[in-house]
C-alpha cells in the first residue's frame, strides 16, 4: 500500500539564521511530530533523488548510516521497492563505519545490520555495496582507509549522505577530537558511545573499543546531508550542535558550515532548542496556559525565585512583558501558576471519595476505580511508581498489574545458571536444567539463548514481580503476564508489533474495563521497548475507545530510570513519606536479577533504585524550590487524552 505524502513537511534546504524564529541557529531543521512521520519523509527524499539519477542514467552515491534512527527510512524504502517498483539498481552505497574487529557474520556487525534491514530486500548489485571490513588487518588497515577513500572520490563523491548523532555529538564514528578535514580512519570509541551500544552487546565489555569510520571531511564532501534526531534523549547535544559554536568537542558542529545541511527531529529531540524551550525569548508568543505556567517555572528556574517572589521586574528582563501586559501584573500572575501547580498534588491517585475534586486531579465520583498498570518490563512498575501503586492498594482500589515483556533478555547466563543449578540440586533428573546447563556452558558471544533459556530467564523476572507485588499488598490473580509476541526474539532486535500484540492488549483492557490506566510514557528508553509497549497501548486505545466502559477510562504517563516530566508538564504529583521511599526501595529490590551490575544501565553506574530515588527526591525540590510545600519525594504523572 503506497503512503500518502501529500501532506509531508518539507525539509528542502534553508538558510539557517535568515528568519526570526531561527536567528539561534546555525544549521537548518525540521520539526516533525514523530520519528515515524519524519523517517517517511527521509525516505521519500532519497527515493526521489535515486529517479531523478535513473532520468539522468547516472548512479546515486549514497551515504548510509546505522544504529537505531534510520531503521524506519529502510522500511519505508524497502516498501517503495515492493510496492511502487522503486529500483536500487543504480545505487552504489557507502556506510559510514563498522566496529574493529568485526565479523561479517556477527548479529553486532554493520554489515548484518544492513543487509538485513535493506540489502537482502531490494535490487542493490552487491558489487555496488561498500561497508568498511572490519576483518582487515592491522597491518593492511591504513591502506584499507585510503583506498575506500579514493573509491568515494573516483565516483565523483556522495550525493547523498545520512546521518544520525550520539550523545558526544559524532557523526559516523568521528568521536570529540576529530578534525574538521579528516578521512576514513580508524578510531578509538568514546565511552559515552560503547555505553550506548552496550544492550546490544549484553554488556560494555564486548563492546569492541576501535572503529574504522569515514572522516568528517568525508562527511562534509558530500552535496547533501540529512541528520536524524529522534528523542529527548538526544535534546541537549542537538541544542549544542545547533546553536552553539563550532569545536571538535563535538564534531557534529563540523556541518554548521556545510551549505546543504538539513536536520530533521523529532518533538523530543527538538525539546532543548531555544525556539522550542523559551519561545518568548524569539518571538512574539500565543499564551495558552500550559505556555504560561512553562514560562514562569523556567523564570522561576533562572532567578531562584519561588512563584510567589517573582516580580514585573523579572518578567520584563527576561522577555515576557507579553505575558505581564496579557495578565496585568506579576501578583496576579504569580498566584494563579502557583495554584495551577499546587493543584497537582495529591495523596490520592485514585481520587479521594467524598471530596470536593474541582481542583484535583483525579475524579471522587467513582470511589473504587479498576485500575490497570502497565509495565513494559517486570519491574518498570516498582521502579518508576512504586509509591502511586501501594497507595492505590492501600486506598482499596481494584489495581491489576500487567507486565507487557517476559523481559527474558535481561536476565544475565550467570543468573540463568545459578537457577538451573539449584533446579538440577532439587531433581537430579530435571532434563530442562540439564539442557540449560549444557546450552549456557556452551554459549559464546554470538549464540542467541534456546528456549529452555529464555523460559527460564522469563521464570526468573515472573518470580521476582510476584514477590515484590505481594510485598505491595496485590493478589497473585492481579498480576498479568502477557509475554507481548513482539518481544520474544530472544535478542535485542524486537520485531514490528503485530495484530497479536494488539490483540492482548485489547483482551486484558476489555476484560478489566479500567477506570485508569498507568503506562510508561518514557521514549528515550535506550533499548526501545517502553516506546513499542506504548505504541501497542495508543493502538489498543484507539480500537477500544468506541466503548462505553472507555468513556470513564482516563490514562496517566509515568517515566522510567532515566527521565523524569518536566515540572510545567506534570498533572499529578503523588508525594511520598520518607518511609514509604524505604517501602518503595525495599520493593524494587525483589527484582534481585537486576540488581548489583544490571546488564542495561547505560552509562550511569547507579543502580535502578538510587537513579530513581535521586530523581524523585529532584522532583520534590523543583516542588520547593517552585514555592509549594516541602516533601520527602515525589512521583510524577501526565495525562494522555484518547
Amino acid at each position: 500500500m503506497s503512503v500518502d505524502v501529500s501532506n509531508y513537511t518539507d525539509i528542502s534546504y534553508k538558510e539557517p539564521g535568515k528568519f526570526e524564529e531561527t536567528r539561534y541557529e546555525k544549521i537548518h531543521n525540521v520539526i516533525v511530530d514523530s520519528s515515524n512521520e519524519g523517517s517517511l519523509i527521509v525516505a521519500r527524499e532519497i527515493a526521489d533523488l535515486i529517479k531523478r539519477k535513473q532520468q539522468a542514467n547516472k548512479n546515486c552515491i549514497l551515504g548510509l548510516a546505522t544504529g537505531s534512527s534510520p531503521i524506519k527510512v529502510y522500511e519505508e524504502l524497502v516498501r517503495m521497492h515492493k510496492e511502487e517498483g522503486l529500483s536500487f539498481s543504480n545505487v552504489v552505497s557507502f556506510n559510514l563505519d563498522e566496529y574493529y574487529p568485526m565479523d561479517k557474520s556477527n548479529i553486532q556487525s554493520y554489515y548484518y545490520f544492513m543487509h538485513e534491514h535493506l540489502f537482502n530486500h531490494v535490487d542493490i548489485l552487491p558489487e555496488n555495496v561498500n561497508i568498511p571490513d572490519g576483518t582487515i588487518s592491522t597491518e593492511d588497515l591504513y591502506q584499507y582507509c585510503i583506498d575506500y577513500e579514493m573509491k568515494i572520490k573516483s565516483l565523483g563523491g556522495l550525493d547523498f549522505q545520512l546521518l544520525g548523532i550520539g550523545r558526544t555529538g559524532h557523526i559516523g564514528f568521528n568521536e570529540p577530537g576529530s578534525h574538521f578535514n579528516s578521512g576514513t580512519r580508524s578510531i578509538t570509541l568514546d565511552h559515552i558511545t560503547r555505553a550506548d551500544a552496550a544492550p546490544s552487546f549484553l554488556g560494555i565489555g564486548n563492546v569492541p573499543r576501535k572503529a574504522i569510520t569515514m572522516g568528517v571531511g568525508t562527511v562534509r564532501s558530500a552535496k547533501r546531508i540529512v541528520l536524524m534526531g529522534w528523542g529527548i534523549n538526544k535534546a541537549e547535544i542537538l541544542k549544542e550542535t545547533i546553536e552553539g559554536e563550532i569545536t571538535p568537542q563535538v564534531p557534529a558542529t563540523y556541518l554548521q558550515e556545510h551549505n546543504n545541511t538539513t536536520f530533521v527531529l523529532d518533538q523530543g529531540a527538538s525539546s532543548e532548542l531555544t525556539r522550542i524551550k523559551t519561545p518568548w525569548i524569539v518571538t512574539s508568543c500565543v499564551w495558552t496556559n500550559t505556555l504560561k505556567l512553562k514560562a514562569v517555572v523556567w523564570l522561576s528556574e533562572l532567578t531562584g525565585k519561588p512563584f510567589l517572589k517573582l516580580t514585573d521586574k523579572d518578567y520584563n528582563n527576561n522577555g515576557m512583558s507579553g505575558l505581564l501586559t496579557e495578565e496585568g501584573s506579576a501578583y496576579h500572575l504569580n498566584i494563579k501558576m502557583f495554584n495551577t501547580l499546587q493543584h497537582t498534588i495529591t495523596g490520592w491517585p485514585g481520587g479521594k471519595p467524598n471530596a470536593d475534586d474541582t481542583n484535583r486531579p483525579e475524579r471522587a465520583n467513582i470511589p473504587k476505580k479498576r485500575v490497570i498498570i502497565f509495565s513494559p518490563h517486570p519491574d518498570d512498575d516498582v521502579i518508576s511508581m512504586g509509591g502511586t501503586f501501594e497507595r492505590l492498594v492501600e486506598q482499596g482500589h481494584d489495581v491489576h498489574i500487567a507486565y507487557q515483556t517476559s523481559g527474558n533478555i535481561a536476565v544475565s547466563d550467570e543468573e540463568a545458571l545459578k537457577f538451573a543449578e539449584i533446579s538440577k540440586s532439587l531433581s537430579p533428573d530435571c532434563k530442562e536444567a540439564d539442557a540449560v546447563i549444557e546450552t549456557l556452558n556452551k554459549k559464546t558471544g554470538n549464540d542467541v539463548d534456546s528456549q529452555e533459556v529464555r523460559k527460564l530467564k522469563a521464570l526468573i523476572r515472573r518470580s521476582e514481580s510476584l514477590a515484590a507485588t505481594r510485598y505491595l499488598g496485590l493478589n497473585d490473580e492481579n498480576v498479568h503476564f502477557l509475554d507481548l509476541p513482539f518481544y520474544e526474539t530472544g535478542t535485542i532486535k524486537k520485531n514490528n508489533l503485530s495484530q497479536d500484540d494488539i490483540d492482548m492488549m485489547c483482551s486484558i483492557i476489555a476484560h478489566i474495563k479500567p477506570h485508569q490506566i498507568y503506562a510508561a510514557g518514557d521514549l528515550a528508553d535506550p533499548h526501545g521497548t517502553h516506546k513499542v509497549c506504548l505504541d501497542a497501548l495508543f493502538e489498543s486505545l484507539e480500537k477500544l475507545k468506541h466503548n462505553s466502559y472507555m468513556d470513564d477510562c482516563w490514562v496517566w504517563l509515568y517515566r522510567g530510570a532515566w527521565h523524569e516530566w518536566e515540572s510545567y508538564e506534570i498533572e499529578m504529583a503523588v508525594p511520598m513519606s520518607p518511609d514509604q521511599v524505604l517501602k518503595k526501595r525495599h520493593a524494587i529490590f525483589y527484582h534481585q536479577s537486576q540488581k548489583d551490575g544490571v546488564m542495561f544501565q547505560g552509562d550511569d553506574s547507579r543502580e535502578f533504585w538510587v537513579r530513581v530515588e535521586d530523581r524523585n527526591r529532584l522532583t520534590a525540590k523543583k516542588y520547593n524550590d517552585l514555592g509549594l510545600a516541602d516533601y520527602a519525594a515525589i512521583e510524577a504523572f501526565k495525562r494522555y487524552h484518547f
